[in-house]
Formats: C-alpha cells, sequence, structure tokens
C-alpha cells in the first residue's frame, strides 16, 4: 500500500489502483453515516474532491490522488457505510482508478513513512 498526507491509501490490483482512507482517517471522522460516490468513468485530477463522506461530526472530501479514470466504485457503501469504520483499508475501498502510469504510486508513501506522519 501506498499513502497520502490526505490519509488516503491506494493499493495496485491488476493495472487498477483502488482508493481508500486510512484507518487513522476513519477514526479521526468518527461513526460514518454517508458516503456519496463519484460517476464511473469519470475523469480524475490529482486533488479532484470525488468522494463525500460524512460522520456524526463532520462531512470530508475525499480528494483524487491521482489524473486518471474511476472505472468502478464499491455500492456496499451505499448502503453500509459504517464500513468505513469497520474495515476502512480492506472492504471499504471507495474507488477504482484507471492511470496511463502505476509506476506513480513511487512517489508516495510506503507504511513505515505513513505512521512516522501520524505519530
Amino acid at each position: 500500500m501506498k499513502y497520502t498526507e490526505d490519509h488516503e491509501w491506494m493499493r495496485l490490483e491488476d493495472d487498477l489502483i483502488i482508493v481508500g482512507i486510512t484507518e487513522h482517517a476513519a477514526t479521526q471522522l468518527g461513526d460514518i453515516v454517508f458516503v456519496e460516490l463519484p460517476e464511473i468513468e469519470t475523469q480524475t485530477a490529482k486533488g479532484d474532491e470525488v468522494v463525500v463522506i460524512e460522520s456524526v461530526k463532520a462531512a470530508s472530501d475525499i480528494l483524487a490522488p491521482l489524473d486518471g479514470e474511476i472505472v468502478e466504485v464499491n455500492q456496499a457503501l451505499i448502503d453500509a457505510p459504517a464500513l468505513v469504520n469497520e474495515d476502512p483499508t480492506g472492504a471499504a475501498w471507495f474507488f477504482k482508478l484507471k492511470v496511463d502510469d502505476t509506476a506513480v504510486l513511487d512517489d508516495f508513501m510506503d507504511e513505515d513513512a505513513y505512521k512516522a506522519l501520524i505519530d
């Protein structure tokens, strides 16, 4: 996995990048009560707001970590937004992104660097 300073994680699966938020972010947000996902085939630019999540504490935007095309979204989060709290780095992924070059993941933090960031 790779991580952003905005507490998103990314994992390469085949030629797609799966994106979600970290356990740290989910804990900070509190109980998630609503998730709004982007449309499939949405073109993203790094930094675009692509997901809206609402918790009992606040609403937050999840930003696109990379330029690419959203090719799949996690429909399970619509009916069960609490998955984000229960399994943030597994079942609660937000979307899958197709990018031109998956080597761009090398520019992001690994787990040790991310742990240092949140400590």
